[in-house]
């Protein structure tokens, strides 16, 4: 198995000031390809300290990914401290500095004379495209080990990594190139539920070609499956039987696939039936209103949000001013909210998500209760839920069962499933 090592440059990194969340991108996108990294270090803008972390891994690895250091400043580093390691000169490379100077012009600016910097590369260096910056990439052997060299922007770095860097290191590898990805998240079930539901999957390509793992973010979880081919042909006629098991066996907790968010696939059901939706939410700072208020096309779907605290200010909002604002939080109060909200805007539906945290400091013992409704013109569907792990916990919860049962709703699903996160 090929040995990659990962080097992150930069003070902010090691200091932590900045999360380092280039890192876990990079190991993540490398073991979807069945590709893993076995060293990972992190130096500061240290010119020696970079010299001998290049130097011990051109010794110990196969591939080397460095990440950062090639701005145009004074303690950008990258490609000096390479061709020391490298044992060759720094030259100026005058293609990639007329791509700057056009990337400049086109923009309607001057390129200041500091960014000729990033065109200086180490003279056996490969060069990598960067399309979007004037960071260019570059590739050079270090000791036994090739080394990718590459900008710190999170969006340079992802393109390069996925459509330069990774086919690179797969061809170095000599593993099959040709390779799907296949993506499931899912709400409700945790890791090591679903583990136990899908197990045997893989068996079903008896080559072993198909590979499963998770990636657990609370409140989802997403469930991969790496299908490796001779071709993209291959590959696909692999993973048809794998996935259509994975959807038989996970069923109504799968919110989206792929590409897809729970909040897009919800307005996508909205508007295909030509829909509008008004919100209720307390404790939650608006959350869900944010996760769907800025897609696009949410302007013909979205109504209002009402973001609230305390009962009595819903009621308001909503026209309840009658009502009680006192008592344990029900089911029959967040359904007499959403058809209050759906009336008041006229929408096609409203959902009201209300929750009662309980009282003391923050702990891992500390819950809430949630009681929400989904309205229509015609009926009304809720469900009532405890959920304990702290404040955040249940407020991340809350939100995320809020829209997946808007989404049940809206595909014609239970509203309600026992979820392995909710307490009795």
């Amino acid at each position: 198995m090929m040995r990659i090592e990962i080097i992150c440059t930069g003070d902010e990194v090691l200091t932590g000031k900045i999360v380092n969340t280039n890192f876990s991108y990079i190991s993540q996108k490398l073991e979807d390809v069945g590709l893993s990294v076995r060293w990972e270090t992190t130096v500061g803008d240290d010119r020696e300290s970079l010299l001998r972390a290049l130097r011990l891994a051109g010794e110990r690895a196969d591939a080397v990914i460095v990440n950062g250091g090639l701005g145009p400043t004074v303690d950008d580093l990258s490609q000096e401290v390479a061709a020391q390691a490298a044992g060759v000169e720094l030259v100026l490379n005058d293609e990639w500095l007329t791509r700057m100077e056009e990337f400049f012009r086109r923009r309607s600016r001057v390129m200041p004379p500091n960014n000729r910097k990033q065109a200086m590369l180490p003279a056996t260096a490969e060069v990598i495209d960067n399309p979007i910056g004037t960071a260019c990439g570059f590739a050079l052997d270090i000791g036994e080990a090739r080394f990718f060299f590459t900008p710190g922007v999170p969006r340079e770095l992802h393109r390069m990594l996925e459509e330069q860097i990774i086919p690179r290191l797969l061809a170095k590898s000599g593993m099959q190139t040709a390779i799907v990805l296949k993506r499931f998240h899912s709400y409700g079930l945790g890791e090591s539920h679903v583990d136990a539901l899908l197990r045997g999957v893989e068996e079903l390509v008896p080559d072993g070609s198909v590979k499963l793992g998770f990636r657990a973010h609370y409140p989802q979880l997403e469930t991969k499956l790496t299908v490796r081919g001779t071709d993209t042909e291959d590959t696909r006629r692999k993973l048809a039987p794998v996935e259509r098991e994975v959807r038989k066996r996970l069923g109504n907790f799968i919110l989206s696939e792929d590409d897809a968010t729970l909040e897009g696939v919800v307005l996508a059901e909205l508007a295909s039936r030509q829909g509008s939706l008004s919100i209720v939410e307390t404790f939650t700072s608006g959350a869900i209103a944010a996760r769907l208020a800025h897609l696009p096309g949410a302007d013909k779907v979205f109504c209002r949000a009402v973001v609230a605290r305390a009962l009595g200010e819903v009621y308001a909002a909503v026209g309840l001013e009658g009502a009680s604002a006192t008592g344990e939080l029900t089911r029959e109060t967040a359904e007499a909210v959403a058809r209050a909200a759906r009336r008041q805007t006229h929408a096609t539906h409203a959902l009201a998500v209300l929750i009662d945290l309980d009282d003391g400091a923050d702990r891992i013992d500390l819950g809430g209760t949630i009681c929400l409704a989904i309205a229509t013109e015609h009926e009304v569907a809720s469900r009532r839920s405890r959920i304990l792990g702290g404040r955040e916990w249940v407020r991340l919860g809350a939100v995320e069962m809020g829209l997946d049962c808007l989404r049940r709703y809206l595909q014609n699903l239970p509203v309600y499933e026992r979820i392995d996160f909710e307490k009795a």
